[in-house]
C-alpha cells in the first residue's frame, strides 16, 4: 500500500464511524489531519481524543474561513456537499473527496460494488457469503457494517461493498471488478434537488467498472456510459443468453442462467419476488467476480436474509407479524407489500416516520389492492394519511409503536399479515431502524 504524500492539508468533515476510519487511515499514512463536525458533541469524539490527541477537532457550526485553509476535504456521507463552508473551500480550489475514494486507490484486491434504493444490504451480504463459500478471504462493508477503509488488508482477495448515493457523490473513479445499481426509487429527496441528481450520484458506481450488472426490469439501472464495460443482466421471466432470470418449467419455478435451470425457487433461503431479484443480482455479480456456480448456489440455499427485512417475528392467533423496519423508503415498502400479498388474506400496514421529502403516491395502488388497514405514526404520519386513507377501509394515526401493534392486532383477521414497513427513516422517533424493528418485535411478543 503506497503512502499518501504528507504535504497535503486534509480536513475530515464529519466524525462518526466514517470520519474516524478516515483519521485512522490518514494518521497511519503520516498525514496532517484536522476534523470538523457541525455537532457540539459528535459521535466518536471521545475515541478521537483518546487515540489521536494530536488531531485538532472543531465542533459546532461550520466556519467557511476554517474550511478554506485546506486543499482537500474528506467529506463524510452524512454531510451534504451543498454546505456553504464546503462550497467556499471548493471555490478556493480544495478537492472534495471521501472515504471510498481513498479506499479505491489503496485496495489491492478486486471490488464488487452494490448500490440501489432497495436490496443493497441483502445483495452485499449474499455476495460475501458466496465468496466465503468459494474459499476466498473476503471483506464486506462500506455502507453496512465496517467502514471501507477499516477493511483494507493485503490478505483480502475480494472486497464486497454496499455504497450509498452519499458515498458515491465524493467518489471519482471506483474501478470495480463488478458493479450494479439494483433499482432506483425516490429516496433522500430532502438532500437532492431532483430525482435526476439522485440518479446521477448512483451512476458514479460504474466509473472504471469492468462488468456492469444491469436490472433489465429497471431502466435506470443501465450505465449511461459503457466505454469498455462488459454487461451481465438479470430480469424476472425474461430467459435470454447471458441473463439470470426466472421461468416455470413443468410446474416448478426456477432461477435460470441463460437457457439452463439453476435452482428451484422453493429451495431459496429467502422468500418474495423482491428477494428472487436480489438472488439473481448476487449471482450475476458473483459470476463477474469469477465465483464458481456450485459455491454460489449453496450459499443461496443457506442464506436466510437480514434482520429487520421482511422478517417473521411470530404468529399470533393465525396472524403473521412481519418486521420490515429496514423498509426506509417508498420503493422498499411497495416491494414488501407486493411480495407478501395473498389474494385471500389482507395486510394491516404500519408505516410512518421521516419521509425525507419523498412522494408517497406509489404506495396507493398496492395499499388499495392488498391492505385491510393502515396505521401511521411519526413525523410524516399525516402526509401518509392524506395520500392513503382513502385506499383502505380503516386508517388511523397513533403516537407509539406499542399502540400501533395493539391496534393492528385488533384489526387483523386470521390469515392476515401485520406488516411494519415504514416507507420512512426512523430517526424522528427511534435511534435507528434496528431500534424501531426491535420495539415492534417487543410489542408483538407482548401480545
Amino acid at each position: 500500500m503506497s503512502l499518501i504524500a504528507t504535504d497535503r492539508r486534509i480536513l475530515v468533515v464529519g466524525l462518526g464511524q466514517t470520519g474516524l476510519s478516515c483519521v485512522r487511515y490518514l494518521r497511519a499514512q503520516g498525514c496532517d489531519v484536522v476534523v470538523a463536525d457541525s455537532r457540539a458533541a459528535p459521535p466518536g469524539l471521545a475515541e478521537l481524543k483518546s487515540n489521536w490527541p494530536e488531531v485538532e477537532c472543531h465542533s459546532g457550526p461550520f466556519d467557511p474561513a476554517l474550511f478554506r485553509r485546506f486543499n482537500e476535504l474528506l467529506v463524510s456521507p452524512g454531510v451534504s456537499l451543498a454546505e456553504p463552508a464546503i462550497q467556499a473551500a471548493a471555490k478556493a480550489g480544495a478537492v472534495l473527496s471521501g472515504d471510498i475514494d481513498l479506499f479505491s486507490k489503496a485496495a489491492q484486491a478486486p471490488i464488487v460494488a452494490i448500490t440501489g434504493s432497495n436490496g443493497k444490504s441483502t445483495v452485499t451480504t449474499l455476495v460475501g457469503e458466496m465468496a466465503r463459500g468459494a474459499g476466498l478471504r473476503v471483506a464486506v462493508g462500506g455502507n453496512i457494517g465496517v467502514p471501507a477503509l477499516d477493511l483494507l488488508d493485503e490478505a483480502v482477495q475480494l472486497y464486497v461493498l454496499e455504497l450509498s448515493s452519499f458515498q458515491l457523490e465524493t467518489t471519482d473513479v471506483l474501478g470495480a471488478r463488478a458493479a450494479t445499481i439494483l433499482n432506483i426509487s425516490d429516496d433522500h429527496m430532502d438532500r437532492y434537488a431532483s430525482r435526476m441528481d439522485y440518479f446521477q450520484a448512483k451512476q458514479r458506481i460504474f466509473r472504471g467498472c469492468r462488468v456492469a450488472v444491469v436490472n433489465v426490469d429497471e431502466p435506470l439501472s443501465q450505465p449511461l456510459l459503457r466505454d469498455d464495460m462488459a454487461v451481465r443482466s438479470f430480469a424476472v421471466d425474461r430467459v435470454n443468453p447471458d441473463t439470470f432470470s426466472t421461468r416455470t418449467d413443468e410446474g416448478e419455478r426456477w432461477v435460470t442462467w441463460g437457457f439452463d435451470n439453476l435452482i428451484p425457487v422453493r429451495e431459496l433461503g429467502v422468500k418474495g419476488d423482491h428477494n428472487i431479484a436480489n438472488v439473481m443480482a448476487a449471482l450475476a455479480l458473483g459470476q463477474a467476480a469469477e465465483l464458481p456456480f456450485e459455491a454460489m448456489v449453496e450459499a443461496i440455499k443457506q442464506f436466510r436474509g437480514l434482520p429487520h427485512r421482511c422478517q417473521l417475528v411470530r404468529e399470533v392467533c393465525g396472524v403473521n407479524y412481519i418486521n420490515d423496519s429496514k423498509g426506509t423508503n417508498v420503493g422498499a415498502s411497495v416491494a414488501a407489500i407486493n411480495s407478501l400479498a395473498d389474494g385471500e388474506h389482507k395486510i394491516v400496514l404500519i408505516a410512518g416516520g421521516d419521509g425525507k421529502g419523498a412522494d408517497f403516491s406509489p404506495l396507493a395502488k398496492p395499499v388499495a389492492a392488498h391492505c385491510r388497514a393502515l396505521i401511521t405514526l411519526g413525523r410524516d404520519a399525516d402526509r401518509l394519511m392524506a395520500v392513503l386513507s382513502g385506499q383502505v377501509p380503516v386508517a388511523e394515526k397513533v403516537n407509539a409503536m406499542a399502540d400501533a401493534v395493539a391496534r393492528a392486532a385488533d384489526l387483523a383477521q386470521p390469515g392476515d399479515t401485520v406488516l411494519l414497513s415504514p416507507a420512512c427513516a426512523s430517526l424522528d422517533m427511534f435511534r435507528n431502524f434496528e431500534d424501531r424493528g426491535e420495539q415492534f418485535a417487543r410489542a408483538v411478543e407482548a401480545l
